[in-house]
Parts: C-alpha cells; structure tokens; sequence
C-alpha cells in the first residue's frame, strides 16, 4: 500500500519542455491542488490513519445532504472530488482541517511519483485492439472473414468447457491504473500546474491522483529541495 504524502489534479494535456543542454523532454500537463484537507482518520477512533482530501469547487445546487453535512462540519465550501489518502499518523498531524496543500509542499523536482487516473473507456472491442492478438494469420484454404479472429477458445472433451480467464473479446477500459515510477519535471506554484515526465492515465480533464512513488528510494520529498 502506497502510505506517501499524495495530493489531487486534472490532467490538461500533453507538451514538451526543453533542458539547458537542448534536450526536449515530453510531459504530461497536471492542474495540481490546491487540495484542502477536509478531514482525518485517527487510529483511535478509525483503527487507521489518513487524509481526506478535497479538490475543486462544487456548486450547492449539487450537493445532497449527508455531503452538505460533511463539508459544514469541516468548515470548508463543497469539493468535486474527495480522496482518502493513507498516511502514517506522524504525517497525518502535521496538517490541520481545512488547510490548503500546493504541489512545492509535497513534492520535488526530480523526485519519482506514482500516478493513478481512470483510463479511456473503449466500449466493446475486439481481442486485436483489446489484448493485442495477431490475427488468424492465414489467407488460403477456403478461410474467409476471419483475419480478425481469436481463435480456438475450447479443450475438446476434456474438460469440454472453456476454461476460465480465456482472452475474448469484450468491454475495454474504463479502469483505474497506476503508473509508477515517473519523473517530476517542474513544478509551477503560480499557475498551480505540474510537469510530469512521460503519460499518465486518462483522458483530458480526467482526475488523477499523484502520490510519492512506492517503489523508489527517494519516494519522500528530498530534504534538499524541501528546504
């Protein structure tokens, strides 16, 4: 379980950005926080420790009234998008309900990040566009209209079923998926925007989550860029 500091953004887009030595660099575009911190789970009364944080404005009209309730208890106006974040009860107290958290307070240029978004829904498809098969592979022998196909899916008599997990075709995307391990590339507080080395999951003004990498040594802020 990923237990890194995290905030909430909206994927914008794709670009580029270029190094002093002439490298262009693609990045995925990320309208970054500001997240506020409506609420806390405490391992004495939830067994577990976290952040509930919220992102982007909510109009009244389209709050009902058990989210009414919540966000008036934490004093904080309606959020779009709310995400419990599990932190270790140290990090949990550093921050007070209803603060404002930007991305130069989590995070560091050059430090690795996982993100998690949800992907591109792409309906029905095919087992070519859904798993990548090859095709049927053959053209002679009287084969038609099936260049396209999967193939054989049964096992004969025994056991005279298809077994389960077969590759077939059916609904493809619309899932939630972490990519790990990639690279902040800059960081703009003032336009509240982060640049993140390669892509990430979802479509154009999709919410993603973006958290310290899991994987990675250096997954915290480096202490050298925090201060």
């Amino acid at each position: 379980m990923n237990t890194h500091p995290g905030l909430i953004g909206k994927k914008l887009g794709n670009t580029q950005v270029f190094l002093e030595d002439g490298t262009a660099l693609r990045v995925t575009v990320i309208k970054i926080g500001p997240c506020t911190v409506l609420g806390k789970r405490t391992l004495e009364k939830d067994k577990y420790s976290a952040l509930i944080l919220g992102f982007e404005d909510k109009r009244e009209k389209l709050v009902n009234k058990p989210e009414a309730g919540f966000f008036a208890k934490s004093g904080v106006s309606p959020k779009k998008v709310v995400r419990e974040l599990r932190l270790p009860e140290d990090v949990v107290g550093q921050y007070e309900v209803g603060a404002t958290l930007k991305a130069s307070e989590v995070f560091a240029e050059g430090q690795f990040v996982d993100v998690s978004g949800q992907t591109k829904g792409r309906g029905f498809t095919g087992v070519m566009k859904r798993w990548n098969f090859a095709g049927a592979g053959t053209v002679g022998h009287g084969t038609h209209e099936y260049k396209r196909h999967g193939g054989s899916i049964g096992s004969n008599m025994t056991p005279g079923r298809v077994l389960p997990n077969v590759k077939m075709a059916g609904q493809y995307g619309d899932e939630k998926v972490t990519i790990q391990n990639l690279k902040i590339a800059r960081i703009m507080d003032d336009e509240e925007l982060l640049l993140i080395e390669g892509g990430v999951p979802g479509p154009r003004n999709g919410y993603v989550t973006v958290r310290g990498a899991v994987k990675k040594k250096n997954a915290g802020k480096p202490q050298a860029a925090a201060n």
